[in-house]
């Protein structure tokens, strides 16, 4: 009876010092969650929208926009399946330059953050510095262009899609933060001393332990070559060489031409004009860029946000 009595009045203490700031009130964590809630909603909600959109080319002149098509429609992907052989090309070129560019992208940027992080490194200030100024200040599109295109030589070629994009100053720092306060140095100081060099310290005993930060700027490697459109349209004039996004941009972009010139243009081609399904195949289109990543960024999840929370205090 006293033991339990004891426990009770434990129970009843209010709680003091820091840990009176962490609690939260049962109002306020409910307001918290009919705001998440609410914005949860404001990203899924246009998502869905969408989706919609495309399958009810149809009814959308005679019923508007609905979440549920009045009249379910396949004609924008009809439309897209039509240009089946450059998409499917174009996807190739996609898939390539994601996976390679990945690749590369992870290993280039897990060295340099390594390299970075390691405190006797003589010239490790010098190099931070050289990291940080692209995140500030960049060269502009007129020197970037002049040295790939020009300096470098990789005007239409598959190259133009992946090295641009392989390194960045932000990932670059976000590799640096986690191997210097999450990596132990008395782990790589151990290493050394039964005579590991750095590249097999690195290779065997760094990375199988930093699959956070590997996940992590994979994934946003993964992102921005798969969104990418913008460097075949600098660097690319071979249609062969086109990623799925830009020929999907163009494809687009020509429907758009299509609509705002429909009155100029001669009885044919207005007759395929009203053919052709405009707010689907744009809808379809989108759908098309956004699948692949939204199936595979559940897998990444738990080292996304492990990735994301490098440096923080631990308690």
């Amino acid at each position: 009876m006293e033991t339990t009595k004891k426990i009770k009045r434990v129970n009843k203490d209010e709680p003091t010092g820091f840990d009176r700031f962490n609690r939260v009130s049962k109002g306020a964590n409910a307001v918290l969650n009919i705001i998440f809630i609410i914005m949860s909603l404001l990203c899924v909600i246009p998502i869905l929208l969408v989706v919609a959109i495309s399958f009810s080319e149809d009814s959308i002149t005679e019923y508007g926009y609905r979440f549920i098509p009045k009249i379910f429609s396949l004609e924008g992907y009809t439309f897209l399946a039509s240009q089946s052989t450059m998409l499917l090309r174009a996807l190739g070129v996609s898939l390539f330059v994601t996976i390679v560019g990945t690749v590369l992208g992870v290993m280039l940027t897990t060295l340099m953050g390594y390299v970075l992080s390691r405190p006797n490194y003589k010239l490790n200030g010098f190099l931070t510095m050289v990291v940080f100024i692209p995140m500030v200040f960049n060269g502009g599109l007129v020197s970037t262009y002049f040295v790939v295109s020009q300096l470098l030589g990789l005007k239409n070629t598959i190259w133009a899609l992946i090295l641009p994009l392989a390194v960045s100053s932000f990932n670059v720092i976000i590799c640096r933060t986690f191997f210097k306060t999450t990596v132990p140095e008395s782990l790589i100081e151990s290493a050394k001393m039964d005579g590991a060099s750095q590249l097999t310290i690195f290779s065997r005993i760094v990375l199988p332990i930093s699959l956070p930060v590997l996940a992590t700027i994979g994934l946003f490697l993964c992102f921005a070559y798969w969104n990418d459109w913008y460097q075949s349209m600098l660097y690319i004039d071979n249609t062969k060489l086109l990623s799925l996004q830009a020929l999907l941009n163009q494809i687009l972009t020509n429907i758009q031409m299509l609509v705002q010139n429909a009155a100029t243009l001669g009885a044919s081609a207005a007759e395929m004009l009203a053919k052709m399904p405009k707010e689907a195949a744009r809808m379809s289109i989108v759908v098309i860029i956004v699948l692949p990543i939204a199936c595979a960024y559940p897998f990444f999840q738990q080292y996304f946000i492990s990735g994301l929370t490098v440096g923080a205090v631990k308690g």
